[in-house]
């Protein structure tokens, strides 16, 4: 008899942000730097004319998911872009944004879910880049 294989289901990229800025709350008494980290909504699907709205406001297709505003190890700041564990591309513009960014002084990653950004930013807050 052959052995039933049982799908583990994989965390939605916005289930993983969330549980990322639920730990910044928490640890933000050891790194108050992380109360000013914010989510730029760029992504979702929107209407025609919310997304023609937006578009005319500033809202430009590849901008990071995720900013941390605060200047270590000779970096500006820190961009990452939040990818599900499984799945999930990074776009060319996506990567030429990025690319960009990194060229201007930016420390600029690309992580696979929550634990890899979690870990990412505890590396730049401490000055490990």
């Amino acid at each position: 008899m052959q052995k039933k294989r049982i799908a583990v289901p994989c965390p939605t990229e916005e289930v993983e942000q969330m549980q990322l800025f639920e730990w910044a709350r928490w640890a933000s008494g050891k790194y108050p730097e992380l109360e000013d980290m914010h989510h730029i909504p760029n992504g979702g699907g929107r209407s025609k004319s919310e997304a023609g709205r937006l578009k005319a406001m500033g809202v430009k297709k590849g901008v990071p998911d995720i900013f941390l505003p605060c200047a270590r190890g000779g970096y500006h700041g820190m961009y990452i872009e939040l990818k599900r564990l499984r799945s999930g591309r990074v776009e060319p513009e996506q990567r030429g944004f990025l690319e960009r960014r990194s060229a201007a002084g930016y420390y600029c990653v690309v992580c696979r879910g929550m634990e890899a950004a979690r870990a990412e930013i505890v590396r730049y807050l401490e000055g490990e880049i």
